[in-house]
């Protein structure tokens, strides 16, 4: 099966990351994937809106850290984590979240323009537990989208979010019931195709320029301090301490 499913019906898109056995963690190949199935969504001209979700239950619990210490990196130039996070669509993607939406798989929610979650799901970027920073847009995105009070929190504890929370601080547009996500994703996605592609396309472009939701200067200006984390012993000591499943042994370094 591929690791990455896609589904195009009544003008939505539906991509699935289909890796349940690894919480449909993000490596290289879906990375890959990813981008091919958002290049194909852009293309069609019967496709006016997309949901993405994951399978099994979970939208995604990240970067496949196991491959990471592997040396392997799920990050397109120009595209940014899974093909998506630097680069979202000109069209409009809804997020269709189940179970866990962890580090770059919250990056990925975040990517999206609209976010529908089970009660039950919960977000977090957990990065500094291992070393790292959300360099995916996780720390760009979250203080536009949440108080800087609770965002600061989130990113410096890692500690999660839940689904219910988020919906009361505007995070999430839509709550369902567990199981419910893609339903609730679809039916939201039914109701934007029913506009003029045109129109729906132009008011993401102005509305996402409106707010800076992806700024080429705030990437760059993150570059130095992410390369500096990213590429340090504690990170790959994190990815390492995971693989293992042992507590990590910090050097500040």
């Amino acid at each position: 099966m591929s690791v990455v499913l896609t589904e195009f019906a009544d003008g939505i898109a539906t991509i699935t990351i289909n890796r349940p056995e690894a919480r449909n963690a993000v490596n290289r190949a879906v990375a890959q994937a990813l981008a091919d199935a958002i290049d194909e969504f852009e293309a069609r001209p019967d496709v006016a809106v997309g949901i993405l979700t994951g399978a099994g239950g979970t939208f995604s619990a990240g970067m496949d850290l196991k491959a990471f210490a592997d040396g392997e990196h799920p990050v397109l130039p120009g595209r940014g984590f899974g093909g998506l996070t630097e680069r979202p669509p000109a069209k409009p993607l809804i997020a269709a979240v189940e179970g866990w939406a962890l580090a770059g798989g919250f990056e990925l929610a975040l990517a999206c323009d609209l976010i529908v979650a089970a009660t039950d799901a919960k977000f977090g970027l957990p990065e500094v537990k291992r070393g790292l920073i959300a360099a995916g847009g996780g720390v760009l995105r979250l203080p536009k989208t949440l108080p800087y009070q609770l965002a600061m929190e989130i990113a410096l504890t890692g500690d999660t979010l839940g689904a219910v929370r988020a919906h009361q601080f505007g995070l999430v547009n839509a709550i369902t019931e567990p199981g419910q996500a893609i339903r609730t994703a679809e039916a939201l996605a039914a109701r934007i195709a029913e506009n003029g592609p045109l129109a729906i396309r132009g008011t993401k472009q102005v509305l996402s320029q409106a707010i800076r939701y992806t700024d080429a200067d705030a990437f760059q200006a993150q570059l130095e301090i992410v390369r500096t984390v990213n590429t340090s012993a504690d990170a790959l000591e994190g990815a390492r301490a995971f693989a293992e499943k042992r507590p990590p042994v910090w050097r500040g370094a």
